[in-house]
């Protein structure tokens, strides 16, 4: 039997030891490749989020629907995501993701061309499902090429290569997609010159996305070509409404799911204003390009706190390492908040440092011991990442109504749970059984 069929067939085998993975260095790193692309993609987003509320005059909230439209695909698609990996197995579902992702970035053409906004938010939809489909595959795939003792150590290292395409990316977006500003100067211009001017500055945005395209057909390519390799056994057990209702008894899980939600929200709002933050005069003062490139720096520095805690994680017990991180991102958004100029600047910026090892790590501890049920564990995990659509939409509403500055309080709370939830891990917090968690705790 090939290692395919036995992955199709629920093959029951350790996790791929240190001696298979030394065999298969090529193909973890085109694994890794999966974290960078898909890092440098959803990135952008936040470039198109200035860009878009000057072109289409829109408000705070209104722009938010490009993060809402993008994360609302991680609730539509985990379960087909996790269908599709227990039937096709880590290698034909990998392609099958990368081909719809380089999809979703070809449609910002058609968008461009005709200057819909609601054409943009269709073509994030749809490269939104791609990627969820390769989250679902790759987060459980990277976990298993190893040890499950250094799961945590080796998520969080190829989340620093997310990191990556996170740090970079900003300063494409603010090149291509912010360029000459994010402000549309349509008084006294006609309709339908206004209408060809909108379908002009749209045109920039559509560049990088068409070269990020390009490169995912190559990918899909190269994991064409691994698509026998060995890889850690999926279960057949295929993800649903009714098997996903089967975990509600696995409380680690269950308040890892909620955990994921938080965080993803807070990170995606604070990376979703900080362009027109630092612009504000009371901050920095910056213009559009210069404060979309700093952007660059939150995301630096959850590049650096991943490839650090990928070090401390094999050392410190990792619930408690989580709590710290929270606390420490929740106190830097709080004293941004309060502040101004560059206090208020490099405060929020350097939430990013301490935002590194949250997602890799409370993904690891929440599917911790999931055995034959990981393939929905990782979809309902993946698909709090929903947290990405809503959190932001309730920041872009407090930022109407009470300024910027009070609606960093959203992703504050946030972080408070994300605190306890690794307080309560550290303390014995179990994969099974309510009842006895509740009296432990």
């Amino acid at each position: 039997m090939s290692s395919t069929e036995q992955q199709r067939a629920g093959a029951r085998e350790p996790n791929v030891d240190a001696g298979g993975v030394a065999q298969q260095r090529p193909l973890i790193a085109l694994v890794v490749s999966l974290f960078f692309a898909w890092g440098f993609a959803t990135v952008l987003v936040d470039s198109l989020v200035p860009k878009l509320k000057g072109l289409f005059a829109l408000s705070y909230t209104e722009v938010m629907l490009t993060q809402f439209s993008f994360f609302l695909g991680y609730l539509f698609f985990s379960i087909p995501a996790g269908l599709v990996l227990s039937r096709a197995g880590y290698m034909r579902s990998t392609v099958l993701g990368l081909v719809v992702m380089a999809s979703g970035c070809l449609l910002f053409a058609p968008a461009a061309a005709i200057g819909s906004f609601s054409a943009f938010l269709f073509a994030l939809f749809v490269m939104a499902a791609g990627i969820t489909l390769l989250q679902v595959v790759a987060n459980p795939l990277i976990a298993g090429l190893g040890a499950d003792a250094t799961s945590s150590s080796r998520l969080t290292l190829a989340q620093a290569f997310n990191s990556l395409g996170t740090t970079i990316g900003p300063w494409v977006g603010a090149a291509f997609i912010i360029g000459s500003g994010v402000a549309l100067n349509a008084a006294g211009v006609a309709p339908a010159a206004l209408d060809r001017l909108r379908r002009s500055e749209a045109h920039a945005v559509q560049l990088p996305f068409l070269a990020i395209a390009a490169v995912l057909v190559v990918v899909a390519a190269a994991f064409w070509m691994y698509r026998n390799a060995r890889t850690p056994p999926v279960s057949p057990q295929a993800a649903s409404l009714r098997e996903l209702a089967r975990l509600l008894r696995r409380p680690r899980l269950m308040l890892g799911t909620l955990a994921i939600f938080l965080y993803v929200g807070a990170e995606v709002s604070i990376g979703s204003v900080m362009t027109n933050y630092l612009m504000q005069p009371s901050v920095l003062g910056l213009p559009a390009a210069r404060a979309g490139q700093h952007v660059s720096f939150y995301w630096g520095g959850a590049m650096i706190g991943r490839f650090v805690g990928a070090y401390v994680l094999r050392r410190a017990k990792p619930g408690y390492a989580l709590a710290a991180c929270a606390v420490g991102a929740g106190l830097l958004a709080a004293a941004s908040s309060l502040s101004t100029g560059v206090v208020a600047a490099y405060a929020l910026i350097a939430v990013g440092l301490f935002n590194s090892i949250m997602f890799p790590t409370i993904f690891a501890l929440a599917s911790e011991g999931l055995d034959e049920e990981t393939p929905n564990g990782s979809a309902m995990l993946c698909m709090a990442i929903v947290g990405g659509a809503i959190v932001p939409l309730a920041t872009g509403a407090i930022a109407d109504a009470r300024g910027l500055a009070t609606a960093l309080f959203v992703p504050v709370l946030c972080y408070v749970w994300v605190a306890i939830y690794g307080v309560l891990v550290a303390r014995g917090l179990g994969a099974t059984g309510w009842g006895a968690q509740v009296a432990r705790t």
